[in-house]
């Protein structure tokens, strides 16, 4: 295979989460802190993609760090009476990848112990290796700490690892390591997000089958 180990983020790229769990999660919490930001489901998406959660939460909607505790605390609890479903296709596609050897890490803003919980909800291969938000700040995406690690820890080069995101802190993670990206397009239909894909990224997929395609059929 062209690409050993797979880069995966995990909200809105193998499940569906931010407009089933993160989005509902955000709206009760800005009801409480901020009731006079009213936000809808395409607008979270456009500032989740640029300036990313935590320009989101301070520079937009203006928490304190203590407040910035509080909402990780309340969205915390609020993910684990909830589980997203992964997208069709998703499960075979991974499974075949791994039955041709492949390597399968993810690279997420959620928690590690909850994106096991989902690989194992929806009976996904399990991942050979988690980074997740209890990861120390300074390691989290976009800083290319954990692209470094997956190399170190398999033995890989850059050449070798392929990550599929949706938002654009996994593209900065893979351009400031020198690594392919490809865009994750199936969660939404935001004119903005899907031109700077396209234009910035090594690879584009719309549907989840497109992916299937490229990362299987070579």
């Amino acid at each position: 295979m062209k690409y050993k180990c797979l880069v995966l983020d995990h909200d809105d790229t193998v499940v569906n989460s931010t407009a089933t769990i993160h989005y509902p999660s955000f709206v009760e919490y800005m009801k409480i802190k901020r009731p006079e930001i009213q936000m809808d489901l395409n607008e979270y998406f456009r500032l989740n993609f640029d300036p990313g959660v935590i320009g989101l939460f301070v520079d937009i909607c203006g928490l304190s760090q203590e407040e910035l505790k509080e909402e990780e605390a309340f969205w915390s609890d609020y993910v684990k009476d909830h589980i997203p479903l992964a997208y069709p296709g998703m499960k075979e596609i991974l499974e075949s990848y791994k039955e041709k050897g492949g390597l399968i890490a993810v690279v997420s803003h959620s928690y590690s112990n909850y994106i096991r919980r989902d690989y194992q909800a929806n009976h996904l291969p399990e991942p050979d290796l988690i980074f997740g938000w209890d990861l120390e700040p300074e390691k989290r995406k976009p800083d290319p700490y954990c692209l470094y690690e997956i190399e170190r820890r398999f033995d890989l080069k850059p050449e070798d690892l392929l990550v599929l995101d949706d938002l654009k802190p996994g593209y900065d993670m893979a351009k400031a390591a020198g690594v392919t990206f490809a865009a994750a397009g199936w969660a939404n239909d935001i004119p903005e997000i899907e031109s700077f894909m396209r234009e910035n990224c090594d690879a584009y997929f719309k549907h989840v089958e497109d992916f299937g395609r490229y990362i299987l059929d070579e």
